[in-house]
């Protein structure tokens, strides 16, 4: 029986940097040379980065793209590398079988046209200085984050190469998502590996669904299925890797690790090719990459890394998502104002996870009703985690633009905020910090924070963690950070006293807002499972509580748009999984009631 040694390179792409993930790309294929590999396999669109976005609709981003595989071909060729087949995803258009080549609305296969030229989600396999072979993505996600139906057109027919006497299936992420399709075809075809190359994105228990839905379709296939997922930071987006290899039976073969760069390779016991290369049908190429059958070797005890508890994968997404951004963004600084309060806190020690202390910049900025113990725990976070610290007193400038400008209520509270996002941005265009917002999704639903104040900064590494999560992120840190025998990093004050604003002596979020408790169950209700005012109320929510939630809801879009991006952890983040109008007279009301006239959200100056 032969046996492949099969390598996949689970890594972190930059987007638009076109030579340098080619260098990667040759960097990772020396590597598992070394290791023996016969096939190495590298993510979605790993040339490219992605998602892409509109630059797929750019010609000259495209032209980049196809230049830079063929370059990487010759370059992995006189790297000594060129009979070791590769497969790399990339941005391609469409041409040959897949296109309309003649404008008669017919493609070369008599199916109805892809016009020529349209950009495609591709992988090339690269081989002896050349792209050997070729696959487009069949099935083009267009639901929460994803709009791939807007900007590419499908590929058709499945593509298999053959690698020794062993026949490989390609597919595209969302094509093992879907019913049929490539994965139908991989047993017609009688391929013995089914590899599927990903850019999935984070969620919370997504991980679990993932390993099922490869299981499944590994039987449907009939075949051993390869799962290659990217790793690392694009935008408001978490690339988890959690690579994963399994039997047709659902055995799990090999699986890297989460949230980390690893080169998986695992050795195959696969069936010898019994079909035809050159009987290629309407829905299958073949590709013969080499028919000698594959030596024998010993193989090597296989990968199977341990999972993360649900707390330490949403650390691990949150630090890599901000790591991610602040470097890919060319900073290697953060400035944060540390109020002593548990959001703070956390985007701190988040941060110096994702960079070190010391590249944590702590601005305190106390104003008149700031307490001493919020002060003294902002100066004990700072040194818990080892960051630069210092403190800018902000009652004085408040007193002299209040006396100028005679405010009074929620205009005069808020110019704390305002004050202090001042001094943020003024730091962080003198110094070069990127500055991090430190609200949280609870506070982002309802409105609570003030805008060109505590919402000033260029990533906010707590915008799809609810408040409720963020008390238990603090927690399960410090307890981490106790079994390793290291120093807490979150003060336990921060995490046990109630939540303020300090706009006024004695003053706590519950003032203004439902107890978390009560708030978190009915945004997760109304936010990301989209049920309204009647279903909320016959699940049993007080009817008051649900009609101020809602209402808050809506009236905070306009502020959730101007908000920076952070790393989406759950099914339904603010921003591009949910798109509602800013202008609309729609309210959840009582049936039959008339809707609500819009109105300005209630704010406030949160720490």
């Amino acid at each position: 029986m032969p046996q492949l040694r099969l390598a996949l390179a689970q890594v972190d792409a930059v987007l638009g940097d076109l030579e340098g993930n080619a260098r990667m790309i040759r960097e990772w294929t020396a590597r598992a040379a070394d290791s023996g590999a016969q096939l190495v396999a590298f993510p979605e669109m790993v040339l490219t980065g992605y998602p892409v976005e509109d630059l797929a609709l750019r010609r000259s981003f495209v032209d980049a793209s196809r230049s830079a595989v063929l370059r990487l071909a010759a370059d992995l060729a006189s790297d000594g590398f060129g009979q070791l087949p590769v497969v790399v995803g990339y941005l391609d258009r469409a041409e040959g079988r897949d296109a309309d080549t003649d404008g008669d609305g017919v493609s070369e296969d008599g199916r109805t046209g892809i016009p020529k030229g349209m950009p495609q989600n591709c992988v090339a396999v690269l081989h002896q200085g050349r792209v050997a072979a070729r696959y487009a993505k069949h099935h083009l996600p267009n639901y929460g984050v994803f709009d791939e139906f807007r900007i590419f057109v499908p590929g058709h027919g499945l593509t298999v190469v053959r690698v020794g006497d062993v026949d490989v299936a390609l597919a595209i992420c969302e094509d093992l998502w879907q019913d049929g399709g490539p994965v139908a075809r991989t047993r017609e075809a009688g391929a013995e590996l089914l590899l599927v190359v990903n850019g999935s994105p984070y969620e919370r228990c997504k991980d679990d669904t993932r390993l099922d839905l490869v299981r499944r379709r590994a039987a449907e296939a009939g075949c051993t299925l390869a799962y290659l997922n990217l790793v690392g930071g694009q935008d408001d987006l978490v690339f988890d890797g959690d690579s994963v290899v399994v039997s047709a039976g659902g055995e799990v073969l090999a699986r890297a690790p989460q949230f980390t760069e690893h080169l998986l390779t695992v050795d195959l016991d696969l069936a010898a090719s019994t079909v035809d290369a050159d009987g290629d049908g309407p829905d299958v190429r073949h590709v013969v990459l080499s028919e000698e059958p594959l030596p024998e070797r010993t193989p090597e005890p296989p990968t199977i890394a341990t999972r993360l508890d649900d707390d330490a994968e949403v650390w691990s997404a949150l630090v890599t998502g901000l790591s991610g951004y602040v470097r890919k963004n060319g900073f290697s600084s953060v400035a944060i104002a540390m109020s002593g309060g548990i959001d703070s806190a956390v985007v701190a020690a988040l941060a110096a996870d994702a960079l070190g202390g010391r590249h944590v910049f702590g601005i305190s900025m106390p104003s008149e009703y700031s307490s001493d113990h919020s002060k003294d725990d902002a100066a004990d976070l700072a040194q818990r985690i080892g960051a630069d610290y210092r403190v800018e007193p902000i009652a004085d400038a408040v007193a002299v633009l209040q006396r100028q400008l005679g405010f009074t209520g929620v205009a005069e509270e808020n110019l704390q905020a305002r004050v202090r996002g001042l001094i943020l941005m003024g730091i962080s265009n003198s110094e070069g910090h990127l500055v991090l917002a430190t609200s949280n999704k609870s506070e982002l639903a309802v409105g609570y924070s003030t805008l060109y104040g505590d919402s000033v900064g260029g990533f906010a590494p707590l915008k799809d963690v609810p408040k409720t999560l963020v008390w238990q992120l603090a927690r399960w840190r410090n307890a981490e950070a106790e079994r390793l025998g290291q120093t807490p990093p979150i003060p336990e004050r921060s995490i046990a006293k109630p939540p303020s604003a300090e706009l006024r002596p004695g003053q706590t979020d519950q003032d203004s807002l439902p107890p978390y408790e009560v708030l978190d169950p009915v945004l997760e209700r109304y936010v990301v499972e989209a049920e309204g005012r009647s279903e909320l109320v016959e699940e049993g929510f007080d009817p008051e509580v649900v009609d101020r939630v809602v209402g808050l809801v809506d009236r905070a879009e306009w502020k959730r748009r101007q908000f920076a991006p952070g790393p989406k952890i759950s099914r339904v983040a603010f921003g591009r999984d949910r798109r509602l109008p800013i202008t609309s007279r729609w309210r959840e009301n009582e049936p039959g009631s008339p809707a609500a006239p819009a109105d300005q959200p209630t704010a406030k100056e949160p720490q």
